[in-house]
This record gives structure tokens, C-alpha cells and sequence, in this order.
């Protein structure tokens, strides 16, 4: 395996476990219901707006939604760098290749 392709799968393990880390961070956890605990939560009767929602209840997906993007940008910027480095690469290889046959 070169190296590049390792890199890139233990920088791989690095986003999974910091993502997992994230999504599990205590205010993700997951909406308890009010109430004491065991009992069901009561009915709602009628339409009530999510700003008027005890914090309890409402979504906290802003979190989830910027690490989710982050992570896609952070994917892309690595994805574009290990080509930016291929291409030198290839570069390196091709000027070495006219040095060579302009010398023969």
C-alpha cells in the first residue's frame, strides 16, 4: 500500500470517529419526553409553533447540519490536495522524461 493511501484511510478513521463523537455529544441525544419518567407524554391537543416549544422538544439539528457540511467541505478540500499533489507529481515525472530523451 503507498503511502497516500494510507494517509488517506487513517485520515478517513479520524473524520468517522470525530463525526461520531459529535453526533453523540450530550445536547444530540435525543428529545426525553416531559413528564415523569415512565409515564406517556401528554396528547396535543392543537397546533402549536416549534418557537413556542419547550427547549426539550424542540429539533437541535444545527449541529448535526454544520458538522454534516463540515464534513463534506473537509472531504472535498482532502480530495482536491491529493490530486493538486498527484498532478505535481506527474509533472515532476514528465519533465524528468524530456530531460532524458533531449539528453540522449
Amino acid at each position: 500500500m503507498s503511502p497516500p493511501d494510507i494517509m488517506l484511510k487513517s485520515f478517513v478513521r479520524v473524520v468517522v470517529v470525530v463525526t461520531l463523537l459529535i453526533g453523540a455529544g450530550p445536547g444530540n441525544a435525543g428529545a426525553q419526553p416531559s413528564g415523569a419518567p415512565g409515564q406517556a407524554p401528554e396528547a396535543q391537543g392543537e397546533f402549536v409553533p416549534v418557537s413556542e416549544l419547550p427547549p426539550a422538544d424542540q429539533l437541535r439539528a444545527a449541529p448535526l447540519l454544520i458538522t454534516a457540511y463540515a464534513f463534506v467541505w473537509v472531504a472535498v478540500l482532502f480530495y482536491v490536495w491529493t490530486i493538486w499533489r498527484r498532478l505535481n507529481k506527474v509533472e515532476k515525472d514528465m519533465q524528468a522524461l524530456a530531460r532524458r530523451s533531449t539528453a540522449r
